[in-house]
């Protein structure tokens, strides 16, 4: 019987590989229930066979000063896209400011891969990101933003995006220290929020990423 929920099926219902040949490596980090029944994460194959705690360790000796925080009144389904985004690009965490239950879906349980923190609300946030050296950069396309592409993010910036439909709120958008916004050439008012922050991560890694 199989005691995952429905995302979690999904999030290992790819191809992966299948038990691994005895005799097992001798190594702490992997999981001898991945080793004896085969590991259909999506994981990169690195981590093939490695316990959870085991790739988030080494995941956080290399992360990327980079943060993400997300504001949360409408538990837009966009959350997840965005938290899945964030695993990609191994930032050093993700916070949810407003409701601390959060639409999970779209994540694909890379959420477990990443330091996720709640604040209940703006000024919470705000204190978080001063006290520990970050800059509050607001991604949202509205009047006064600067075009993301004529803009260097700083190296320890926060990115912070609103949800879909309504964007940031007005005092979010007071509490950043920038505003930027993504160059559209279409018909549409704006683009998907989950899309407007892999731009916004892609940007910054260009950047700053270790491109190595």
């Amino acid at each position: 019987m199989s005691y995952l929920n429905e995302d979690e099926v999904a999030a290992t219902a790819g191809p992966g590989v299948g038990p691994h040949p005895q005799p097992w490596p001798d190594d702490p980090r992997l999981d001898p229930e991945l080793l004896a029944a085969g590991d259909h994460r999506n994981v990169v194959d690195r981590y093939r066979y490695w316990r959870l705690d085991a790739v988030v360790a080494d995941l956080d000796g290399r992360r990327h000063p980079l943060r993400v925080a997300i504001q949360n009144w409408e538990h837009d389904f966009n959350i997840g896209s965005m938290v899945r985004t964030a695993n990609a690009f191994n930032v050093a965490g993700v916070h949810i400011v407003g409701r601390r239950r959060w639409n999970r879906r779209g994540a694909m349980v890379t959420d477990r891969y990443l330091h996720v923190e709640h604040h209940p609300d703006v000024a919470d946030l705000v204190g978080w990101l001063d006290a520990h050296g970050y800059t509050a950069v607001g991604v949202d396309n509205l009047p006064g933003a600067v075009p993301l592409e004529q803009t260097e993010l700083p190296e320890r910036a926060c990115l912070v995006f609103g949800s879909e439909g309504p964007g940031l709120t007005p005092e979010m958008v007071a509490a950043c220290d920038s505003l930027v916004g993504i160059s559209q050439y279409g018909s549409t008012r704006s683009i998907n929020a989950g899309a407007a922050a892999a731009i916004a991560m892609y940007t910054w890694a260009l950047r700053w990423a270790d491109q190595g």
